[in-house]
């Protein structure tokens, strides 16, 4: 018979938040896959470490991040070939995600590569969405507010009328489209109800107002977060 894909949430940063269906994966399975991406280490792997044993086979991924897709599609489909390999020998695979597997997770990649042919089970994790409202300790939404998770990748157009429409935002991918969302946000008038969350759950985690950061800066691994207030909660 041939083994289990798993596709394995383990947080946003901090290993206490991997759930415990995670952690029993994570020790009991023989081999573990994470991806690397550009080549370098793999914070999914870094975050479960504490967890993984020491006699595992562990393979890394490398995945180009780069705005053509062939690249990465040629990656996911040796990783898919390589990850099918175990599962017909009947070794049981863990792929570990950052945050949730399927939120804006490259483990959804290989789910539509393996999940026709093998018995496959994900493990929801806490994304990072919700572990920054935590650290600011303010509700992503309440009441009727409707809530719009964006990519920093849109245009600065779309990005003006998805956040018009909405009173809760929260913009992922900030890094190098630091200056463009920051400008948008400008533009509305909602710089100064924007928080930007840095690393959230770690040890070096960074929570700043969106105005105060100094020009020129462009915090990377953060999400912003946006309430424009309105109805009292």
């Amino acid at each position: 018979m041939s083994g289990t894909f798993y596709g394995l949430g383990v947080g946003p940063g901090d290993p206490e938040l991997i759930t415990l269906k995670a952690w029993r994966i994570i020790s009991q399975v023989p081999v573990i896959v994470y991806p690397a991406a550009n080549g370098n280490d793999s914070l999914a792997r870094r975050i479960a470490s504490p967890f993984i044993p020491e006699d595992v086979i562990e393979l890394a991924i490398p995945v180009p991040m780069r705005v053509e897709r062939e690249p990465a599609q040629e990656a996911y489909d040796e990783a898919a070939r390589t990850i099918a390999a175990h599962l017909d020998q009947g070794r049981d695979v863990a792929f570990l995600c950052e945050g949730d597997p399927l939120f804006y997770g490259s483990f959804a990649y290989l789910l539509a590569r393996l999940a026709k042919t093998y018995l496959t089970q994900v493990v929801p994790g806490i994304t990072s969405i919700t572990a920054c409202a935590a650290a600011i300790n303010r509700p992503l939404a309440a009441r009727n507010d409707i809530l719009k998770v964006l990519p920093g990748t849109l245009d600065a157009r779309r990005l003006k009328e998805e956040i018009a429409g909405a009173e809760a935002i929260a913009i992922m991918k900030v890094g190098q489209h630091f200056d463009k969302i920051r400008g948008v946000l400008s533009e509305l008038a909602l710089a100064d109800r924007a928080v930007i969350i840095e690393k959230a759950t770690r040890d070096d985690e960074k929570i700043t107002a969106l105005k105060d950061v100094p020009e020129g800066e462009r915090p990377y691994f953060s999400t912003i977060l946006v309430h424009k207030g309105g109805e009292a909660w």
